[in-house]
């Protein structure tokens, strides 16, 4: 049986799927001005990779969210 997430590593998750989003756009607007066909496709497939990453991040929360408390612990 799956243990709920402590307080940090659900606070780590949501970082990271941050961080995420943040390389998702940039690799975006890279490859839209980039000039350099070989890097455009680089930059295209980078925004592949975090995309899936951050999927990866939000199924981790979800598969996790039953196991939260419905009350905040003191």
């Amino acid at each position: 049986m799956m243990q709920a997430l402590t307080a940090k590593e659900l606070e780590y998750i949501v970082d990271s799927m941050s961080n995420e989003e943040l390389f998702i756009k940039q690799c975006a607007v890279a490859a839209a001005t980039m000039t350099n066909v070989q890097l455009q496709q680089s930059c295209s497939h980078m925004v592949d990779v975090h995309t899936q990453q951050y999927g990866t991040l939000l199924s981790a929360l979800q598969q996790h969210q039953p196991l939260a408390p419905t009350q905040p612990q003191s």
